[in-house]
């Protein structure tokens, strides 16, 4: 297919991980793509071809987010679309955090979101088109213990597109945000563990695994896509259902317990309890 044939991409973060994933996707669906990182991307570059380049980029720095734009323009043209998916993360609580480590995270996550909107973002305004998916988080929707600055930093990359939703879709350009849960990449896997090991943590997700990079990647083609022309300010969650709520294992409908098997309605402790209730009523009556 081609859904982004003629468009020019920006992905930060684009080295590895799920921006080397959105890259290789968008490239095979036509796009240029500019693969920026603070990390070597050249590689990558090389694997996709005449259509792709590596910046090397801070995110935090605004000159760098000046030479990326002023690159991208040399190489391709002027950028359609922008993902800003650069990140970092300190597992750190509030009391164990650091000023320092926090703000490195917010300069990486926070910061270099806002120089993206800012510069390309700006570029594509006064252009009229373009389309940016800024990359958020689960842990921008909620709270989690051990995520002091990333959890800060998410929910800023979630406020920051509702703002840019409103200032820029009147001028042409859409933007919104992708909440990706675990995912098996660096970042989500940063002891390398075998993934089936991974998935066995991962039995409060309705799909009972992590996730993949490419899954992620294939959410962010498709609000950059002109599929999306009437998608802004949107949050989409690409979590395999962890924000849809949490499981109660005393009741029906939980997974099936690998070593139990299954609850069932006639069996399980759900049938013991409405059977409590309804003798409960009865005694009350």
């Amino acid at each position: 297919m081609a859904r982004l044939e003629g468009k020019v991409a920006i992905i930060t973060g684009g080295a590895r991980g799920m921006g080397a994933a959105t890259a290789r996707l968008f490239a095979a669906e036509g796009a240029r793509v500019v693969i920026a990182d603070v990390i070597d991307g050249e590689p990558l570059a090389a694997e996709i071809g005449a259509n792709a380049i590596f910046q090397k980029i801070n995110v935090a720095s605004q000159q760098d987010w000046q030479s990326l734009l002023e690159a991208t323009g040399q190489a391709f043209g002027p950028p359609d679309i922008l993902i800003n998916n650069a990140a970092i993360q300190r597992f750190r609580s509030i009391l164990e955090c650091d000023v320092d480590d926090f703000r490195q995270v917010l300069d990486v996550n926070l910061v270099g979101t806002f120089l993206g909107l800012k510069i390309i973002g700006g570029a594509m305004v006064a252009k009229r088109r373009g389309a940016i998916v800024n990359i958020s988080s689960v842990d921008g929707m909620r709270g989690a213990n051990g995520y002091a600055a990333y959890s800060s930093s998410k929910w800023g990359v979630r406020g920051l597109t509702k703002v840019a939703a409103l200032e820029f879709g009147p001028r042409g350009v859409r933007v919104n945000s992708v909440h990706p849960g675990g995912v098996y990449t660096d970042m989500g896997n940063p002891v390398d563990s075998a993934k089936e090991d991974i998935d066995k943590g991962f039995t409060m997700v309705p799909a009972q695994r992590i996730g993949l990079a490419s899954e992620v990647a294939a959410a962010s083609l498709f609000l950059a896509s002109d599929e999306a022309s009437y998608v802004m300010g949107a949050e989409l969650a690409v979590d395999g259902g962890w924000m849809a709520g949490f499981y109660n294992s005393m009741l029906s409908g939980a997974p099936e317990d690998k070593e139990y098997g299954a609850r069932t309605e006639a069996h399980g402790i759900s049938s013991y309890m409405d059977d409590a209730l309804k003798a409960k009523a009865e005694k009350l009556t």
